[in-house]
């Protein structure tokens, strides 16, 4: 085979090669950001990547002056913020999100296991007849109506500073008027205690829950749950 040859086959391999690698390449994006992957998407347990130490001295000694001024510069851009559990003064600020339901009437279900066992409740009933009112236990905005088969219709209000989410599940109905992206305020009428979804018709409830997130992250992406029952119950 003589040079010219050669030269066509690496020329003509090289081609081939890298056309695979971008149709690969392209299906493994698309695949990463579909809606199946929702359910791998677990932003809660994602750490900040770490920030450069005192005892990286010697690593960063070793890159010249333009490599080191964009290590910063990527370093100074990372978010690196985290969750936060709510402390009691948070607490004190929510009301009971059922009407007439006083604090001492509350149960602390949050580690009773549903499912046969397979999973945590991670949130607390509130019994209260079918049609009471719900109201919101802080201020937010609501971020999504949303009917499921296991929580029925559903309520998810966001914070201000959209690290927390109030999820209200079981409704009967919601409150007339009732918007994603309204404005409420604490104590404010969402809709009534029901049934739907799979709870009992025989003990209607309200099942609330509070989830510690990101300010990024999306209302379905899974979050960090936190007791509701001793930040309504303290005083």
């Amino acid at each position: 085979m003589n040079i010219v040859d050669r030269i066509l086959t690496i020329v003509i391999t090289a081609t081939l090669t890298s056309a695979i690698w971008i149709v690969a390449g392209g299906s493994l994006i698309e695949n990463a950001t579909s809606v199946s992957q929702r359910d791998q998407t677990r932003p809660a347990e994602a750490a900040p990547s770490p920030s450069p130490q005192a005892s990286d001295a010697d690593a960063v000694d070793g890159l010249d002056e333009e490599e080191a001024n964009t290590l910063a510069a990527l370093d100074a851009g990372l978010d690196s913020s985290t969750t936060e559990v709510p402390d009691a003064s948070t607490g004190r600020e929510l009301v009971v999100p059922v009407l007439n339901v006083r604090r001492s009437d509350l149960t602390d279900t949050f580690s009773d296991s549903r499912a046969g066992g397979s999973r945590l409740h991670e949130a607390i009933d509130i019994m209260a007849p079918k049609g009471t009112s719900v109201v919101a236990a802080g201020p937010g905005e609501i971020e999504k109506l949303f009917e499921s088969d296991a929580g029925g219709l559903t309520i998810y209000v966001r914070s201000g500073d959209r690290r927390t989410i109030h999820y209200y599940a079981h409704l009967d109905e919601y409150a007339p008027g009732l918007t994603e992206g309204q404005r409420v305020r604490r104590g404010q009428r969402l809709g009534t205690v029901g049934s739907s979804g799979n709870a009992s018709d025989d003990a209607p409830h309200l099942h609330f829950a509070i989830l510690q997130t990101s300010e990024d992250a999306e209302w379905w992406e899974p979050a960090n749950a936190v007791n509701p029952y001793p930040l309504l119950t303290s005083r």
